[in-house]
């Protein structure tokens, strides 16, 4: 299994082309399948009255709207189109999650992505959500803050959208989509889930990596991993567990301006990252359980055989006190050892050499 290794690079270009494309350059320096983005309106994202999360207001300060900030953290289209066009050039996958339908329109239109990324907070976004299955694009959906019936709603709208047209004329029918085996066969051809804990950074007491687990038997779909917390062991733990997507926040700088930049990993680290999972997919092999080639070389050496302790006479019995076990393996193997006490040896043999059958 190979894991998909999405570079999370978000609002991290505080607004700059120039930085942004550093994000991509490292990020394919890095390894990553792919770099993703966001891809927003400030104005049709949150009211003028939006507060700031705890965390935001910690990393930026008291003073402005969550509004302003994110009117900071816009990248315009034109913007997108040149980062399309280098993430091409340096040979990465360019994705974006949109959080309103005109941003949708223009990833999925107008850029022509084939797939789409949709954020925790928009998994009761259900106007965004039927708009993303309406397209057609196979969806990693993150699943932080909810519940398995806040994913089983979404996953309803999703259905009806992969499957009809139109707006659905209640609630009952996604329900329904969901349900039906025309709904489950398009969710199992284009939905991962994600499982995610959306603090940043996250708590590692508040992970759960378990719950990965209960997402697949929940749903029979793909599940993956988001994460926001400190450092890289808790993303390669995942891809461990068996996430087929693994999806991590990284900047230039942890040190720069900006509401993501502290719970986000420097480039190298990022290497690190990519690096130590492609080294659990090796690792991971086959469920068999037997000796590798590399083991056979070393087994003969490092097993043991039935060995004399003592010169042993023709017709003497085979005791403990004359016999022992000692390496190398290429003689009898040590488990005959019982077996073998008592029996007649049938020919003279000098200390420390191996028994014959």
């Amino acid at each position: 299994m190979t894991t998909t290794i999405i570079a999370e690079a978000g609002v991290n270009h505080n607004g700059s082309l120039e930085l942004a494309k550093r994000l991509v350059d490292a990020a394919a320096e890095a390894g990553a399948d792919a770099v993703k983005f966001q891809t927003f309106k400030a104005d049709q994202l949150v009211t003028r009255e939006a507060a700031k999360a705890a965390y935001q207001t910690r990393t930026t300060g008291e003073a402005g709207s969550q509004l302003e900030m994110l009117k900071a953290l816009e990248l315009d289209e034109a913007a997108h189109e040149v980062l399309v066009a280098h993430c091409r050039t340096v040979g990465i996958q360019f994705l974006s999650s949109p959080f309103d339908l005109e941003s949708l329109g223009f990833l999925t239109d107008r850029l022509q992505l084939p797939r789409l990324k949709l954020a925790s907070g928009e998994i009761t976004n259900a106007p965004l959500l039927l708009a993303a299955a309406r397209s057609g694009r196979p969806v990693i959906l993150s699943t932080g803050m909810s519940t398995l019936s806040d994913v089983e709603t979404a996953l309803g709208i999703l259905a009806f959208g992969y499957t009809h047209d139109g707006p659905p004329a209640s609630m009952a029918a996604t329900q329904e989509a969901f349900a039906s085996s025309e709904g489950r066969s398009a969710l199992e051809d284009k939905v991962v889930l994600l499982h995610c804990t959306s603090e940043y950074p996250a708590p590692f007491s508040e992970v759960n990596l378990r719950a990965m687990e209960t997402l697949a038997a929940a749903f029979g779909l793909p599940v993956g991993y988001s994460d926001h917390t400190p450092g890289i062991a808790i993303p390669i733990a995942a891809a461990a567990r068996g996430a087929v997507v693994v999806e991590k926040h990284f900047t230039i700088d942890r040190s720069l301006p900006g509401p993501d930049h502290p719970a986000s990993l420097e480039p190298a680290e990022l290497t690190a990252m990519v690096r130590a999972i492609r080294q659990v997919e090796e690792a991971l092999g086959s469920p068999t359980k037997g000796p590798t080639p590399a083991e056979l070389r070393n087994r003969d050496v490092a097993r043991k055989s039935l060995v004399t302790s003592r010169a042993i006479r023709r017709g003497e019995l085979f005791t403990p006190e004359n016999l022992t076990i000692k390496r190398p393996g290429t003689g009898l193997s040590a488990t005959l050892y019982w077996d073998w006490l008592g029996r007649a040896a049938t020919r003279d043999y000098p200390p420390d050499a191996l028994v014959e059958p």
